[in-house]
């Protein structure tokens, strides 16, 4: 099992300050998050965090990109802007990279496929908000790639509870297994 664990990267996605805001979030709702977060470093699994942010002046922008098309126009989304910041709960230790990207899939003009590639990288671990935004998005996109999928279901988070509910039992394990950050974490022991 320690040579699939040096292979697995856990991804902590869009877990920032202007994301986060939007969802209540209290100790419970955090404790699946820190408890993958905790176990993947005691058992040398990779932590990478991806967040959404842009350069100034938005250049990566569509003005027909009805998602971030806003965000341009009133700002608060640049890599420098506190928004766009790793919370606190979740933070990066050094030398956990901190991927950028511009569109919803973790994949979307990041480079995370590079560094995945670069460190002999084959599995994955989802977690992040939304359920229905990053981590659908870079579900199908990494299975696409032919990675091994995990999504840990109670450290997904979406506005809609029964959109969370039909994608974590119904779509995706039809391409990945589908977890707790618990039921995880007892694996890698």
């Amino acid at each position: 099992m320690d040579r699939q664990i040096g292979k697995t990267a856990l991804l902590v996605m869009d877990m920032q300050q202007s994301i986060v805001a939007r969802y209540a979030m209290d100790e419970a709702r955090w404790r699946p998050f820190q408890t993958a977060v905790r176990a993947a470093r005691e058992h040398g699994v990779q932590v990478i965090y991806v967040r959404l942010a842009f350069r100034e002046g938005y250049p990566e922008v569509h003005a027909g990109n009805k998602m971030f098309a806003g965000l341009a126009q009133y700002g608060g989304a640049t890599v420098a802007d506190a928004g766009t910041q790793i919370l606190d709960e979740v933070r990066p230790e050094p030398g956990e990279p901190v991927v950028t990207k511009v569109r919803v899939s973790a994949f979307a003009g990041s480079g995370l496929d590079v560094l995945l590639r670069a460190r002999g990288i084959d599995s994955l671990v989802l977690c992040g908000v939304s359920t229905s935004g990053v981590v659908l998005s870079t579900l199908r996109e990494a299975a696409d790639r032919d990675f091994t999928l995990t999504v840990l279901s109670d450290a997904c988070i979406d506005a809609d509870p029964e959109v969370h509910r039909v994608l974590a039992e119904k779509v995706f394990p039809r391409q990945a297994d589908v977890l707790t950050a618990e039921e995880w974490a007892n694996r890698l022991f």
